[in-house]
């Protein structure tokens, strides 16, 4: 998931333990938090680490919490934490899981508040290191070199120097499965979502942890950390092929996480796999479903859950099912409170723009037309409302309406603060697309074909450009649009080559295929034509409806 929480509303992944701290030289078990009653999950699957405690409930409960933290459900770890430390108060690494738990993570920097916290944990783990084992003492005081307090302005060296502890822990015990997992995702920490360049090629670093989770796999093939992330370190790469397997191991392994369950589909949508990736989030649906009835106090949670509705949308639409896809759009808005998108609606704002995304790549005009503004403190999303209904009066050839709302998108686009786009992982381009992507649609319903074909040619560029997003930023590709209009001026060269890119970056998708064995055609290469098309209709048994064109603004023959 391709997004940055800001620190002001990572917030929420914080505990509120942290008031009740005496002194840190004499650190104490919280008196609150714990959960009023014994909370063991079924479905976290067999993963364990055996740590220094005579306690079973303890250490039952440590597994189910390095479980969700794996699953990057670091508040429910964190309750199972502190309900651990409440039985044991003597164990040093129920409080190495506070201060881990409580610190920054893929998707979320730190905040003060969370710093705070991180920082009394680690020491309060570091109180009790005379009853730790080697590798625990060496895990704890690894960590402590990542926090300070008062907090850091400037993390990095903290970071760098966490992770070079690390390197020496791995180094240390080779033979542990968690060392590694965490050393690898202590490098992947030093630059989030920027393991790659726009272009697939690895950065520093990005090598180092790739290998090192292979190491870990090789060791335990099961891990639901190393597989989890070496999913994160491959999807965005020019290969993530090599994560199939990594992504075939969590299918089923942990079903009562549904961030786990919709993991596979990030290297599924990117192999062609759709059937398999729509499967996945069906999956991850029912478990959130699942999840919200015995755990219903949820902040930081509620973007999983619509992330894995969204990603649900999009495969739903590359394969032509429709009903699913829209079911999938809708129900991102039902079953998020309206509080929560209050708080935390800028992180997920683009996400929220499904249900017109899914009108528009099936050709619903009207009902586009129909839907009402979204809510106010939803920026982009009203924004990218104002460009599909322009869309979509251009498509019923009512110009007049289509230049209308042209103007009221300019309008929005122009009033959403920087930090907004920031908060959800883009930045200006992505509305600089959807502003040329209007006008190519306009001209092309006008016949106006080679001011349709410039347009949507920039738009194509700087959509290349966009940062890398699962799904991507654009859910219904630009080139889809661009091929049909190459078909309906008959440059069958520049059709197949726009068709053969996309399926480049999304093999096997119906509507590139179906327009690839048009171009094909065109050109003369039957055989070739044949055996493309042959691959569509496999590809699109199961969608709603027949197809004939790349583009629902455009009808082909």
């Amino acid at each position: 998931m391709s997004f940055r929480i800001p620190a002001f509303l990572a917030v929420v992944i914080s505990t509120s333990w942290l008031s009740i701290f005496g002194s840190t030289n004499q650190p104490t078990l919280p008196a609150v938090q714990a959960p009023e009653q014994e909370k063991m999950f079924e479905g976290l699957g067999n993963h364990h680490r055996r740590i220094s405690t005579k306690s079973d409930a303890t250490q039952a409960y440590f597994n189910q919490a390095l479980t969700w933290a794996f699953a990057f459900n670091h508040e429910e770890a964190i309750r199972s934490l502190v309900k651990a430390a409440e039985k044991d108060p003597s164990c040093p690494m129920t409080w190495w899981g506070i201060a881990y738990c409580e610190g920054p993570n893929y998707n979320s920097p730190l905040t003060p508040e969370r710093s705070k916290a991180a920082f009394y944990a680690v020491q309060n783990a570091l109180g009790r290191i005379e009853n730790a084992s080697a590798v625990e003492r060496a895990l704890i005081e690894a960590l402590s070199k990542r926090y300070t307090f008062p907090a850091a302005e400037d993390r990095k060296p903290l970071d760098q120097a966490y992770a070079a502890a690390m390197n020496e822990v791995w180094k240390a015990f080779p033979e542990d499965a968690d060392v590694g997992t965490l050393y690898a995702e202590s490098l992947m920490m030093l630059r989030p979502w920027e393991l790659y360049t726009t272009d697939g090629q690895p950065v520093e670093d990005t090598d180092k942890i790739v290998s090192t989770l292979e190491s870990v796999l090789a060791l335990q093939p099961d891990h639901p950390g190393a597989n989890h992330l070496y999913i994160h370190a491959m999807e965005p790469s020019r290969t993530p092929e090599k994560a199939l397997k990594a992504a075939h191991a969590l299918d089923d392994l942990i079903p009562a996480s549904g961030h786990l369950l919709h993991m596979p589909s990030h290297i599924y949508v990117r192999t062609g796999l759709w059937d398999e990736a729509i499967e996945q989030n069906l999956k991850a649906l029912k478990a959130d479903q699942k999840y919200l009835e015995l755990s219903p106090e949820q902040g930081m949670q509620y973007v999983y859950m619509i992330h894995n509705t969204h990603m649900l949308a999009y495969a739903a639409m590359m394969s032509g099912r429709e009903k699913q896809a829209m079911s999938a759009a809708r129900h991102m808005w039902e079953q998020t409170p309206d509080a929560v998108i209050a708080s935390i609606g800028p992180v997920f704002d683009r996400w929220m723009c499904s249900v017109y995304d899914v009108q528009k790549r099936f050709g619903r005009w009207d009902e586009i037309i129909a839907e009402p503004a979204p809510p106010t403190n939803l920026p982009v999303t009203t924004a990218i409302w104002r460009a599909h209904r322009a869309i979509a009066y251009a498509a019923k050839k009512d110009f007049e309406n289509a230049e209308i709302e042209y103007t009221k998108f300019r309008v929005a686009r122009s009033e959403i603060p920087m930090a907004t786009l920031e908060m959800g992982g883009m930045d200006d381009r992505f509305l600089q697309v959807s502003d040329l992507f209007i006008r190519g649609e306009i001209a092309l319903q006008k016949g106006k074909w080679e001011l349709a074909t410039d347009l949507l040619k920039d738009a194509a560029a700087i959509e290349s450009t966009l940062d890398y997003g699962e799904p991507p930023q654009w859910l219904q590709p630009i080139r889809h649009t661009l091929g049909a209009v190459y078909l309906a001026t008959h440059q069958y060269v520049q059709a197949e080559q726009c068709y053969r890119e996309d399926l480049e970056k999304w093999p096997n998708n119906g509507w590139s295929l179906l327009g690839l064995s048009k171009a094909l055609r065109g050109l003369g290469k039957t055989q070739a034509a044949d055996e493309t098309l042959a691959k569509f209709n496999q590809n699109w048994e199961k969608a709603d409806s027949p197809l004939s064109t790349s583009c629902k603004c455009l009808k082909l023959e």
